[in-house]
């Protein structure tokens, strides 16, 4: 009896096995892949200062009324982080400290970005996928920065802490020492295990700038408008980089919005017809 249990067992299997040769399947894995995160989207183009401010440097009326602008700007101060070859920008990181006038804390954001080639957004999303940043990171917010030109997928990763109201920034020193302690554990792992932090710790203040920010709306959805006077290149004071931006959590809608936006920029004339570049400028001038 237990000769005749072993073959028909034996025969069982065999017979099983056939049928997953022939029919391709596989048992399920016990350990699922890791969803690709879902992105939200930033439209974002930068405007011709000189068409778009007044003298004072607020916004021309014409704008204003465009974009529904009824409050004056909000103002806050950023500043970046990073050391004097740039490395954390070089590996892919930001890492922002910033203090908004009307809010009683300081924010603290710690930013990887992926470049999108040719618009394939999914093969960017594998990447991140690859290196930790999926659908199950609630840590991290992903989010896909659409310009003129071309899209760059950014991973943000958002800290506060309690702060006096008022437009006032902690000493640099403070500032990095609250950046060390807060700092997640994709950006200390980055190259080597505590290379973030050894990083950070060489880094300094690039900064601050004191931004303006209206808030109009274009197409039913929420339309910023952001003036930041960055230092010219020659040190002979500042230039205004103007740009404008709106949100949504849809491809179909940002696609939508970004080309009425762009013919719109375009017939005013406007349009800067190029990328902004105003972190990089921040991060290379200060």
């Amino acid at each position: 009896m237990k000769l005749k249990s072993r073959t028909t067992k034996s025969f069982a299997i065999a017979a099983l096995s056939a049928v997953m040769l022939a029919t391709g399947w596989q048992a399920p894995s016990t350990a699922e892949a890791a969803a690709n995160a879902v992105p939200s989207y930033e439209v974002k183009f930068m405007l011709k200062a000189d068409q778009v401010l007044k003298s004072d440097h607020s916004l021309q009326d014409q704008v204003e009324n465009t974009f529904q602008i009824e409050e004056p700007a909000a103002r806050q101060l950023v500043e970046y982080f990073d050391t004097a070859s740039l490395g954390l920008n070089d590996s892919g990181w930001n890492v922002r400290f910033r203090k908004k006038e009307d809010k009683k804390k300081y924010e603290m954001t710690y930013k990887k970005r992926y470049t999108v080639t040719n618009g394939d957004i999914t093969a960017a999303l594998n990447q991140a996928n690859r290196d930790g940043f999926t659908a199950s990171d609630t840590n991290y917010d992903a989010e896909i920065d659409w310009g003129y030109s071309k899209q760059t997928l950014s991973f943000s990763n958002d800290k506060e802490t309690a702060a006096s109201k008022g437009l006032v920034l902690p000493t640099s020193q403070e500032a990095l020492q609250l950046l060390l302690a807060n700092i997640p554990g994709k950006l200390d792992k980055t190259n080597s295990a505590g290379w973030g932090t050894a990083t950070l710790k060489q880094s300094y203040a690039h900064g601050p700038i004191s931004v303006s920010k209206y808030k109009g709306t274009f197409d039913g959805l929420e339309t910023d408008i952001e003036l930041w006077p960055i230092a010219k290149a020659d040190g002979t004071g500042t230039e205004d980089i103007v740009e404008i931006s709106f949100k949504t959590d849809s491809y179909n809608t940002a696609a939508a919005s970004r080309a009425k936006l762009l013919q719109l920029l375009e017939a005013k004339g406007w349009l800067v017809p190029a990328d902004s570049l105003k972190t990089n400028l921040v991060l290379e001038r200060y």
